[in-house]
């Protein structure tokens, strides 16, 4: 490691004004950024830790039927007071990394790094979920611009994530067994309006929406439903761990678990 400055805010506002400090970077639970520092691929000059700011923490259920997330929220916590509102939301919280990832990683901190096998992304896009921020409220689909690349501007905050209940949902992951991300991860989510599929681990573009699936569950939430539809294993990631072919196998297998699950 090399010398910075660190300090814990107590307020959003305390924290956006350090945050505009030259070099300074947000620090949510560290689970991505701390490893990253240690081998030297990324050197901020300040760390502005979000972990003291209250309003930014636990969960509840709005009068509009979303549970809301503070971006500072441990996966840990969105397990157990999530579950009574949206059990496949906490159920994919129970299957991030090891108790100690779920005790320090953050639901902000996890949808502003996008990584593209991390768990949260395929829940807020799955779900339609509206990121808010310290300036303003972000859509879901407005949200995700690529691998580890985000809507947000330098220095935002994540500061709640709502997540609209749906009517069934479920998400199912194929761990990859060392790093426990998704090999490929799918958050099926059943409203009204229709049905949303969203995807992570699989895409080199990141986390996306499975439109032909959509439309067909929408038309018949079953898993029949989707039984003649295939992805293309082009734009895949392949590596040593699976080939595009194998990850967009495996996008249609997880589709339907989740909707037998749901």
């Amino acid at each position: 490691m090399y010398n910075f400055d660190f300090t814990r805010p107590s307020s959003i506002d305390e924290a956006a004004s350090a945050l505009q400090g030259e070099e300074a970077q947000a620090l949510g639970g560290g689970q991505t950024l701390i490893p990253t520092m240690k081998q030297r691929l990324a050197a901020p000059a300040t760390l502005v830790s979000l972990t003291g700011i209250s309003e930014m923490q636990g969960v509840c259920l709005s009068d509009a039927g979303e549970v809301c997330v503070g971006g500072a929220t441990p996966h840990a916590v969105v397990e157990a007071e999530a579950a009574a509102h949206f059990p496949a939301l906490a159920a994919l919280a129970s299957r991030i990394g090891d108790p100690a990832v779920r005790n320090r990683g953050t639901v902000g901190g996890s949808l502003a790094n996008n990584d593209p096998s991390a768990c949260y992304p395929a829940a807020a896009l799955g779900t339609g979920a509206t990121i808010k921020t310290n300036t303003r409220e972000i859509a879901a689909d407005d949200f995700f611009e690529g691998m580890f690349t985000t809507a947000l501007h330098d220095g935002e905050i994540i500061t709640e994530v709502r997540f609209p209940v749906a009517e069934a949902a479920n998400y199912q992951k194929f761990v990859q067994p060392a790093s426990r991300f998704a090999l490929v991860g799918v958050f099926v989510a059943k409203y009204a309006s229709g049905v949303r599929v969203a995807v992570t681990g699989a895409s080199e573009e990141g986390v996306f929406r499975w439109s032909e699936a959509e439309a067909a569950l929408s038309a018949n939430f079953s898993a029949d439903a989707i039984a003649g539809l295939n992805l293309s294993g082009e734009g895949m990631i392949s590596d040593l761990h699976g080939s595009g072919d194998y990850r967009a196998h495996l996008v249609k297998v997880m589709t339907g678990r989740a909707v037998a699950a749901a």
